[in-house]
């Protein structure tokens, strides 16, 4: 009786309903197909990231009864996708095991060490949503690495084995030519001391934003940092400046170099009250594979509070024994000079360099020695490995104590 009654209603249906079935059965699938299909050819586009390390450091301070001695294996393991409707996904995990912990990882107990901030952690690193709708525009939601400039005031930290990420919204706007824009907020900061560290997190209202113009004869960015840290308020600040950058030919000598003008004073909850300025300029030269350089780096201090920059990579800057992470009340003065050499390739090697620098540090407000520093770097890649040994010295002088720090490191990136 049923199927009766259903094989009548489908000749009463006629061919224009049997039409209206196929469409709407036909349209059906094709929506199915259209969403489910973008989704997976993204999937198939996806790429794998893996970025082995194995490193040795040994730092010998005096002050300290024991050496530091660190060997640390980390491991950042995660993939990106293909795109589906202008957005990718990213993902990244990353994992660090102490395999020799005889060092004061900060948050491991043992103070009668050298500080090596690389302390055992398994967090994640990267987790971000990507959307490129917008022609020349890059929108970015979720944890991910931001980098400015020469990292002087924003950087994802890299050196250390624990990189820097940011909880952050973030524009890149690239449509007008020669013109770079890019804005971020950011609520958190997901520091290199790891998430077990007090230390570990910043949280707060954050904003970043530089903006770039690229003329013919170098690079001008203006950029505005205003930082409102909860877990440290005295680095809590509004930093506004201009930098400059180059590149010339002179015959066969190439030049490269830059100037960066600042003024930073407190923002938010900051308990303090400053205005401390800040000025750097670099001019290198080269010639072949051989290169010279020389730089001067000043953040003042009003005797309080010193110039800061908390989002930066400060192991790239003034020294690396890493003296200077925190710029002293009375400011600091560094003159450094730079001697290097490089060759593309050399035997097996796709790359080999060499660099020697040599710091001086005084204080910027007061006639104070703050002592000097010599640091030797060689370095080799070939395929997808890289190595490097690496070594700082401190000799003090009315600052810190003498310091000497070595490295050794081997590295995969696939």
């Amino acid at each position: 009786m049923t199927n009766g009654r259903a094989q009548r209603h489908q000749q009463h249906r006629g061919p224009i309903g049997a039409l209206l079935a196929a469409c709407t059965i036909g349209w059906a699938s094709a929506i199915c197909a259209s969403t489910v299909e973008p989704i997976a050819a993204a999937f198939r586009a996806t790429t794998p990231i893996a970025d082995l390390r194995l490193r040795s450091e040994q730092v010998e301070q005096d002050g300290l009864p024991e050496e530091a001695d660190a060997l640390t294996l980390r491991a950042r393991l995660g993939f990106e996708t293909g795109k589906a409707w202008n957005w990718s996904l990213l993902a990244e995990a990353e994992l660090l095991w102490p395999l020799v912990s005889d060092y004061n990882s900060t948050v491991n107990g043992k103070s009668q060490f050298p500080i090596v901030a690389d302390p055992e952690s398994h967090e994640l690193n990267r987790l971000a949503l990507v959307n490129t709708s917008l022609q020349g525009t890059t929108l970015t939601f979720g944890r991910q690495l931001i980098l400015q400039d020469n990292q002087r005031f924003v950087s994802p930290v890299d050196w250390r084995q624990n990189e820097q990420s940011f909880d952050a919204v973030r524009i890149l706007n690239q449509s007008v030519n020669h013109l770079t824009i890019d804005l971020s907020y950011v609520n958190q900061v997901n520091r290199v001391f790891g998430k077990e560290s007090p230390a570990g997190r910043y949280t707060g209202d954050n904003y970043l934003a530089n903006v770039a113009y690229q003329t013919p004869a170098g690079r001008i960015a203006g950029f505005a940092y205003l930082l409102d840290l909860d877990q440290a308020p005295t680095e809590s600040s509004t930093t506004i400046g201009l930098r400059y950058s180059g590149e010339w030919t002179l015959s066969e000598v190439k030049l490269a170099g830059f100037a960066t003008l600042a003024t930073q004073e407190d923002r938010g909850a900051n308990p303090l009250s400053f205005r401390d300025d800040y000025l750097a300029a670099e001019l290198n030269a080269t010639a072949r594979q051989w290169s010279v350089g020389a730089g001067i780096e000043v953040l003042e201090g009003n005797g309080v509070k010193g110039f800061s920059t908390p989002l930066a990579t400060l192991h790239k800057f003034q020294g690396w024994a890493d003296k200077f992470t925190t710029t002293p009340v009375d400011g600091i003065d560094d003159r450094y000079f730079t001697l290097g050499y490089a060759r593309k390739p050399l035997g097996l090697f796709s790359s080999v360099s060499a660099t020697a620098v040599y710091h001086r540090f005084d204080a910027e407000r007061v006639s104070a020695d703050f002592g000097s520093e010599i640091d030797l770097l060689v370095q080799a890649k070939w395929s997808k490995w890289s190595a490097l040994i690496k070594y700082a010295d401190y000799h003090a002088d009315g600052f810190a104590t003498d310091t000497r720090k070595f490295w050794a490191q081997l590295e995969y990136v696939y």
